[in-house]
C-alpha cells in the first residue's frame, strides 16, 4: 500500500516547449476526473489529520471499511513515511471553522463484486454553517462511495500540517459504464506488485475494468491446473508466472477497488506459446508436401481442439476470474500456414469454402462462440473488430472491441453500432505509441461517440479503453509511461461531454493531479517541464 499525501502543484511555463505550453497556473484542490455537477463555495474548513475520522450510517462491509482505512493512509500518510505539507496555501477566502468527521451514508446493501453498468453514482456535501463543519458521502451502491471517497481525497489542501477542503456540493456519476485499461503481461511479464500498483492508479483515476491481456505468442505466464504444461512449458522460466493464488490475489485487490478484471485469452492466432503445452492444438505448417517444424493459429479442423477449449474456459470462468464476461480476442490471424497445410485444403474444399481463409476463421470462431455460450456460467464475451469485420456471426449481446486506427476507427464504430452491437474504443488511446514532446491532446480530443451515426447507435457505445502493450514495457517503465497519459482517458470516459473539450482547460487541472499521484508515492512521469513539491 503506498503512503499518501495530496501535494499542490507547481507548473513553470517554458517557451518553445514542443506542444506549444502556454503559461498556466495550476489549479489547487481540483478534482480529476472532473465531477458532472460541482457547487463550490467561498468558504473553507479546516482538516486535521490527528481527529479527523470517516464513521458510517446505513449498511456497511468488508469493501467499505476496507476502503475507509485505506483512504484515511492516502489522505494522512504515517508520520515518517512521506513528509508533512511544506507548501502554505495562501488563500484569502473565509476559514469558517473545523471538519473532523464525514459521515459516509450508504443507503443499500452492499454487492459482492463489480459488474458491468455498475451503479457509481455518489453526492458529496461539505457543509460550514458555523464553527464546526460537515460532511457527507452518500451513494445507493458501494461502488458509488468508493468514487466518492477518492474525490474527498483529491479536495484537500495542504496547509501546513492541516488541510483545508472547500465548503461544495458534488453530483456525479460516470458519462460511460465500461472505463478499462488493458495491460500486456505476455511480452514482458509484470510482477503481482506492479499490478497491484497499477489498480491503485486505477482507482485514483475511476477506471472500473482492467483488461488483462495474460498470454500471448511470446509466453504464456497463466497456470491451468486443468492444463499445468501450458505455463510449464510455454512461460518465460518457471518462476515467470501467474499461479491461482496470484489471480485470486490481483481479482481481490481489484474488487476492493470497484474494479472488473476482465481475462483476455486471444485466439486462434497469437497462440505460439500455447503450443508445447498442447500438442495437437496449432496447426503445422508445410513447405510444399512437407512440414516445416513450424505451426500456426490453432488448428480449426481438429476438434479434439475445442474439447480442450471447453475445459480450459471452464476453469477460467469458474475457478479463476468472477467477471460475467471474458475477451476472446480474434484478431491479426495470419493465413499462411492454414494456406500450406494440405489437410486444411482438403476441408476446405469438402466445405465449399477453398480459398476463403476468413470462412475458415469463421468457422473456428463460430464454434469456441458456441463452447462460451454453454459453459457453467454462461459468460458473455467481447471479441477484437476483426471478428466483426470477417462477417463471424456473433451473440446479440456481444461487445466488439475497435483498435484499429485512424479515420477507420469512427468508420467502423458506426458499422458496428448500425448492425446493433454494443461496442468499446481503443484505437487513439494507444499509450504504448509514444512521441517526444505533448503526446497527451490526442487523447484528450478523442470521444468515443465521434462518429457519424443516429442517438440509438450512439446509446450502444459502453466506453473504450487505453491499452498498453508490452513490447517495450516492463516492470522498470510501465507506471511512468502509463501514467499520468491515462489519466487522459479516465476523464474522457468519467466526465460530461461538455467538460472535456479543452485541452487548455484541462492543462492545469492535469498538472496538479500528476503531482498528487507523484505526492502519493508513484513514479508518474512529467508531462513538460515543471516541478511538483514532491520532486524532492
Amino acid at each position: 500500500m503506498k503512503a499518501a499525501l495530496v501535494v499542490v502543484a507547481v507548473w513553470v511555463g517554458v517557451s518553445g516547449v514542443m506542444g506549444g505550453n502556454p503559461q498556466v497556473k495550476p489549479t489547487v484542490g481540483q478534482v480529476w476526473p472532473s465531477p458532472q455537477m460541482q457547487q463550490p463555495n467561498k468558504t473553507y474548513v479546516i482538516v486535521r489529520p490527528e481527529t479527523f475520522k470517516f464513521t458510517t450510517t446505513g449498511h456497511d462491509c468488508d469493501i467499505l471499511r476496507n476502503a475507509t482505512q485505506r483512504y484515511m493512509k492516502i489522505m494522512f500518510p504515517t508520520k515518517g513515511s512521506r513528509r508533512s505539507p511544506i507548501q502554505p496555501w495562501s488563500k484569502t477566502e473565509a476559514f469558517t471553522g473545523y471538519l473532523d468527521e464525514v459521515t459516509i451514508n450508504l443507503m443499500a446493501p452492499c454487492e459482492e463484486k463489480p459488474y458491468h453498468d455498475m451503479d457509481e453514482h455518489y453526492q458529496i456535501k461539505i457543509d460550514s454553517p458555523d464553527a464546526q463543519g460537515t460532511g457527507t458521502i452518500m451513494a445507493q451502491s458501494i461502488w458509488g462511495i468508493l468514487r466518492g471517497l477518492e474525490t474527498f481525497s483529491q479536495m484537500l489542501i495542504p496547509d501546513g500540517s492541516a488541510f483545508m477542503v472547500n465548503s461544495t456540493q458534488i453530483m456525479d456519476f460516470p458519462r460511460f459504464g465500461h472505463r478499462g485499461l488493458m495491460l500486456d503481461t505476455s511480452r514482458h511479464y509484470l510482477p503481482v506488485a506492479v499490478l497491484k500498483e497499477n489498480l491503485d492508479l486505477m482507482a485514483m483515476n475511476k477506471f472500473n475494468v482492467f483488461h488483462w491481456h495474460l498470454v500471448d505468442d511470446q509466453s504464456f505466464p497463466y497456470v491451468s491446473t486443468a492444463f499445468p504444461n501450458l505455463s510449464k512449458l510455454g512461460a518465460y522460466t518457471e518462476r515467470h508466472i501467474y499461479t491461482p493464488a496470484n489471480v485470486a490475489e490481483i481479482v481481490e485487490y481489484a474488487r476492493l477497488r470497484g474494479i472488473r478484471v476482465l481475462p483476455e485469452f486471444d485466439t486462434p492466432g497469437h497462440t505460439q506459446s500455447w503450443g508445447p503445452g498442447q500438442p495437437g492444438l496449432l496447426t503445422p505448417c508445410y513447405t510444399g508436401s512437407t512440414p516445416s517444424g513450424t505451426f500456426g493459429p490453432i488448428n480449426p479442423i481438429n476438434e479434439d481442439n475445442y474439447n480442450f477449449l471447453k475445459d480450459f474456459f471452464t476453469e477460467v470462468t469458474t475457478k479463476r476470474f468472477t467477471d460475467h464476461y471474458v475477451h476472446l480476442g480474434g484478431d491479426e490471424v495470419s493465413f499462411g500456414c492454414w494456406e500450406s497445410n494440405p489437410n486444411i485444403t482438403a476441408y476446405m474444399a469438402e466445405h465449399n469454402i477453398t480459398g476463403d481463409y476468413s470462412k475458415l476463421e469463421q468457422v473456428y470462431i463460430t464454434k469456441l462462440l458456441d463452447v462460451i455460450a454453454h459453459l457453467p456460467n454462461k459468460n458473455g464475451y467481447l471479441v477484437w473488430q476483426e471478428v466483426f469485420d470477417n462477417g463471424v456471426k456473433i451473440a446479440n449481446d456481444t461487445i466488439v472491441h475497435v483498435w484499429k486506427g485512424g479515420s477507420k476507427a469512427s468508420e467502423e464504430m458506426n458499422k458496428v453500432t448500425k448492425a446493433g452491437y454494443q461496442t468499446i474504443l481503443s484505437s487513439c488511446w494507444y499509450l504504448n505509441y509514444i512521441n517526444y514532446g505533448v503526446d497527451w491532446h490526442g487523447y484528450y480530443d478523442c470521444d468515443p461517440t465521434d462518429f457519424k451515426g443516429t442517438d440509438a447507435q450512439k446509446q450502444l457505445v459502453l466506453g473504450g479503453e487505453a491499452c498498453m502493450w508490452g513490447e517495450y514495457v516492463d516492470r522498470t517503465n510501465l507506471i511512468a509511461r502509463t501514467w499520468p497519459r491515462a489519466s487522459v482517458v479516465a476523464e474522457k470516459l468519467w466526465s460530461a461531454f461538455d467538460q472535456t473539450q479543452s485541452t487548455d482547460a484541462a492543462t492545469p487541472r492535469l498538472e496538479e493531479h500528476r503531482c498528487r499521484l507523484l505526492g502519493r508515492g508513484y513514479g508518474v512521469e512529467p508531462l513538460w517541464p515543471s516541478f511538483c513539491e514532491a520532486d524532492i
